[in-house]
């Protein structure tokens, strides 16, 4: 939770806030043109059932997603709530991240433009701007591509490569993004497909970037890379989206 959280006086008060929020960071995801035909998901551990989670409703385009629509699953794929059917990727992906780390509370993927370009290089991304220092040493890369994954061991290599970092790279794949909140992830996620974008921007310009020094990569890191960074951040998103699409609350 944030000083943005509000108090709840009951779990299905505190359930509805985080499906609104859920259902808000996939109209900005799309909002961003992160939309692939079917392919991404955002996941969020229900705040009762610590091995449920929601995720969005398989066919439907993020920009139509509401909060009734969201489904909640279990740890072995089993529909609990919602009348659609599920991603088998999100399932597989998903559910070995919330396995492994159980102090992740969200995780955001999709097919986003220039995270699809970027990981393609095999390369982290580097200090090269402050905002990118919100993820100097706190990503990881898996580097390997079989296929869309639908396995489970798949999905147990990606929560692997992903170890304690807050983002990990798909090589010829994506970004995948983690947090201990909705607002987290989601952040992170647009966050980095834009530190993606830029640095790709700057390689094309064909100069030698100058890069942030360690010992000030670090320190703007301690600045712009923790938790309660992603949730300022994403307020004002979440205020701009709510007010546009006020019925993705319903």
């Amino acid at each position: 939770m944030n000083e943005f959280t509000p108090t709840f006086h009951s779990i299905e008060e505190e359930r509805q806030y985080i499906k609104q929020r859920l259902a808000a960071s996939f109209r900005l995801f799309s909002k961003f043109g992160f939309n692939d035909g079917s392919a991404g998901h955002i996941t969020v551990r229900d705040p009762e059932n610590k091995n449920h989670f929601w995720v969005n409703p398989y066919l439907v385009h993020f920009s139509q997603v509401t909060a009734s629509d969201l489904m909640r699953i279990d740890e072995d794929g089993n529909i609990l709530e919602g009348k659609h059917d599920i991603n088998g990727a999100a399932f597989a992906i998903h559910s070995a991240i919330h396995k492994a780390r159980p102090d992740v509370t969200a995780a955001a993927h999709s097919h986003s433009p220039y995270g699809m370009a970027f990981s393609t290089l095999g390369k982290k991304l580097e200090p090269l701007t402050q905002d990118a220092c919100a993820f100097y040493q706190d990503h990881s890369i898996f580097n390997d591509y079989t296929g869309v994954v639908y396995e489970m061991s798949e999905g147990k290599r990606i929560a692997d490569a992903l170890g304690k970092n807050k983002a990990v790279i798909l090589r010829n794949h994506g970004l995948l993004t983690v947090g201990h909140s909705v607002d987290e992830a989601a952040w992170w996620f647009i966050a980095m497909e834009r530190a993606c974008q830029i640095q790709m921007i700057i390689e094309s310009s064909g100069q030698k970037p100058i890069p942030i020094e360690a010992k000030y990569a670090e320190h703007t890191y301690q600045q712009m890379g923790l938790p309660e960074v992603a949730a300022h951040d994403f307020k004002p998103l979440y205020d701009r989206i709510v007010k546009e699409q006020p019925d993705l609350l319903n």
